[in-house]
Formats: C-alpha cells, structure tokens, sequence
C-alpha cells in the first residue's frame, strides 16, 4: 500500500485491555477486548480494516471515485464516505430502498462527507453486481472502482487477517460479531496455529458458514480453525429486543462501554451466556474484538 492512506493517522494498533467481570471471573475465564471500535471516529473497526487494501487497489488502478452498496444505516456506506474525504476519492454510495427525507444521521453524515447518495429498488438491489446493473450506474456516475456491501471481497478479508498479529498477549479464542462474514473470514486466516475464531451472526438463518467459506476462498487461504455462532441474533439483522438493550446498559454501566446495538452488544450478550453456561475451560483467554 502507498502513502498516504497507509500513514492516516489511525489509532492502531488497536489497545488490547482486560474485562473485569464477575461473569469471567466465575467461569475462571479470561476475557480480552480489542478495542477497534477506538480506531478512527470516522473509520472505525473493520470498517477500516476492510476498505484499507480496497483504497489501495482503487489508488493502483487510477480510479478517482469508490462506489459501494447498503442499506440505509448502513456503517461501510458512512465509513467509504470518510475514506473518500480523508484520502481524495469521490464516492457514491448505492442505497437499498426508497428516499427518506431528512436522510438519518448516518446519511446525513455520508453525504456530509461528500457521498453522492442514489436509491435502487430491492429487486435491483439484490442483483447489484449484475453487469447490466453496473454499466447503468457507469452511465450515469462514470468510471468508478466498486466496493461491495460490507467490503466483502478478497481484499476485504486481507484487511481483517492483519488483526490477529496485532495480539501480543497469549490468548485461546478470539471473537467477532459477523454479518457479511468477511472479518470473521480474515480474522480466521490470519491466526496462529492453536487458536479458533467464533463469529457471532447479527443475522437469523445458518447460511453465514457458507459465506465465511467463500470469502476465504477467494482470498486463497481456507481454514477449519473458526465457527459460527447463531443462537445470538435478537430478532435478526438490525432487530433488538428489552433482553439485548438491558444486557447493553448493564455493560455500560459496568465498562463504561457503549455497545453497538446491531453488532458488538449481540455479540457481548452471546459470550456472557455462553460463559454462564461453561462453554469455555478454566484458564482459557478470550479476545471479544469490538468495532
């Protein structure tokens, strides 16, 4: 990668810092937080991770805007919008749905940032990367260098497998909260011998495994060293319910954390239960990446 998106001035590596809950300690269990979510404000997480080589490969090429896909609150379609202002790419960001006005605060932001902000129907939506699709966005925004939704591709997966050797402390497990699979696949790829990923799914269904498997494929490097936990998902992707938003506050009254309520807090609540349950050895580590 060249300079300057490799030198932005980002908070990594990441802070690594001790959980002290009762929780863990009755299991005998150690739990590590990743702190990614302490990255960038504009560029937090995986959404960094993800975009990081994407950038690069678009600089590579001469392409002079990002086009990328979600839904309306989705965090890569703000986070593609921050790359684009910090390190001078135009971007378009194609939005699952009807216009809503006032856009809400995470378009507002995108579009703050200088994302044009363009609307497709569901069933275009969903067949986003058909070539006929694309050449009709061609026509009407130009050349661009697309990003899928979630920055799920190759390049994608690259970013997150750096994450592991960011971990200077011995640990055993490390977890994720995964919805398009893709840092759960990286994170995967790039651990040392010994250790397994658990992703946990915002999203209702069993098919995630499969996604993770495809993303590691067309990264090149498949491994059986990860799994993926679907009991956590709350209602489904973007769903909360009273049992999720309560576990949130009692964490942040207890860390000082706030939870992202679509990730991280399933994610967070998924580790808690499992730890009541005696999932994990005594004297094991844990590492919950958050972000």
């Amino acid at each position: 990668m060249t300079s300057p998106i490799s030198d932005v001035v980002l908070g990594l590596p990441s802070p690594v810092a001790e959980l002290a809950d009762d929780r863990a300690r009755a299991a005998g269990v150690r739990v590590l937080l990743k702190r990614d979510d302490l990255i960038h404000p504009d560029l937090p997480g995986n959404k960094w991770r993800k975009l990081k080589h994407n950038l690069a490969a678009a600089a590579s090429r001469g392409s002079g805007t990002l086009l990328t896909f979600g839904g309306a609150y989705s965090k890569q379609l703000l986070a593609t919008a921050a790359a684009g202002h910090h390190f001078g790419f135009a971007t378009v960001g194609v939005v699952r749905g009807e216009e809503h006005l006032p856009l809400n605060p995470i378009l507002a932001r995108a579009a703050e940032l200088g994302m044009t902000i363009t609307y497709v129907d569901r069933t275009r939506y969903r067949n986003r990367t058909d070539p006929a699709f694309l050449r009709r966005l061609r026509r009407e925004f130009g050349s661009f260098f697309v990003i899928p939704a979630g920055g799920a591709n190759a390049d994608g997966v690259r970013g997150c497998a750096e994450l592991p050797a960011e971990i200077t402390e011995p640990y055993d497990v490390i977890c994720c909260a995964s919805g398009t699979g893709t840092t759960l696949a990286g994170i995967a790829a790039g651990l040392p011998v010994g250790r397994t990923a658990i992703g946990f799914s915002a999203l209702k269904g069993e098919f995630l495994a499969r996604d993770v498997a495809a993303l590691q494929r067309a990264y090149g490097r498949a491994t059986a060293n990860w799994t993926v936990q679907t009991e956590f998902h709350f209602g489904g992707f973007a769903h909360r319910t009273a049992e999720l938003d309560a576990f949130a506050e009692d964490f942040r009254e207890r860390h000082e954390i706030d939870l992202d309520p679509v990730y991280e807090a399933k994610m967070m609540a998924g580790i808690m239960a499992l730890l009541g349950r005696g999932r994990w050895r005594p004297g094991t580590t844990l590492v919950a990446v958050l972000g």
